[in-house]
């Protein structure tokens, strides 16, 4: 068996991944309490941004906590298809989740149907970029932890889900975000203590792209898109801020009455009409 070194850089690439996970929440549960406030395209594109935000989130915390990732006695590559895949169903299957949160008549049923499918996805998107993998070896997991990887993945996406319906207060989205990111990061090293390398020493060069070729770079293009829509998120008024802005912006007359900028309807008019014979006489 192969010595595994799940953080060859010590706490750098833990710390660093548990913060993308943090980020990747924060965004996610934030753009859903904005979309639940919000109907038609703008409801459809803030889900949307939030299942890019976590999708983008998880994949990059995945990607950086493997960035710290070292088998004794062979070097490792990473399945370039494989591995978009992984970021692909990353982001579908959370946008799966979301949608059905965001659109859910059923408020009970929609959030057991989002967080299961959002779970699997999370766990899924685990398992495609482990078998992304190419070393000289073979890899092998423990069925146990698998299960319980899995487990605390729908939780972790459950609970997730649940703080975007019930938490709007922004300090509480940020307790919720750093709650998520902790599970979030306990599901991948959970997942990690079930793998085992049975190492086959070669001198055949491996196929695929080394961590820096390739992961390393999507990993910070990924991170950048995070802290981009974090800047757009922030500055971008809520519902309730662009009502009180169309409030302050209404008209008014002299004695400090509003005046009324639509069509007179015919008990506005009837009263124009009462006001304008008592002017006159």
């Amino acid at each position: 068996m192969g010595h595994l070194d799940h953080a060859a850089f010590g706490w750098l690439t833990p710390v660093l991944s548990y913060a993308m996970a943090c980020i990747g929440a924060a965004l996610g549960l934030r753009c859903t309490v904005r979309a639940l406030d919000a109907t038609g395209r703008s409801r459809r594109n803030w889900l949307l941004t939030a299942a890019s935000a976590i999708g983008s989130g998880i994949w990059t915390m995945h990607f950086v906590a493997m960035l710290g990732f070292g088998v004794k006695g062979t070097d490792i590559r990473y399945d370039v298809p494989l591995t978009v895949l992984s970021l692909v169903v990353a982001m579908g299957v959370v946008g799966v989740g979301v949608f059905a949160v965001g659109h859910g008549r059923d408020r009970v049923r929609s959030l057991l149907i989002g967080g299961l499918t959002t779970g699997i996805g999370v766990a899924s998107m685990h398992y495609l970029g482990m078998a992304a993998l190419r070393l000289h070896g073979q890899v092998r997991y423990d069925p146990l932890l698998v299960g319980l990887s899995v487990l605390i993945a729908v939780v972790a996406a459950t609970a997730a889900l649940w703080a975007a319906l019930h938490i709007h207060a922004p300090a509480a989205v940020a307790v919720a975000s750093l709650v998520m990111g902790a599970a979030v990061s306990s599901m991948h090293y959970t997942g990690m203590l079930a793998v085992s390398v049975e190492v086959a020493p070669s001198g055949a060069a491996l196929p695929g792209a080394t961590v820096m070729q390739f992961v390393f770079p999507l990993a910070v293009g990924l991170g950048s898109y995070l802290f981009i829509t974090a800047a757009f998120v922030a500055l971008s008024p809520t519902a309730g801020e662009r009502a009180a802005y169309a409030f302050a912006g209404r008209p008014t007359e002299p004695d400090g009455g509003t005046v009324d900028a639509g069509p007179p309807g015919p008990r506005t008019a009837e009263a124009l009409r009462t006001r304008t014979r008592t002017r006159t006489h």
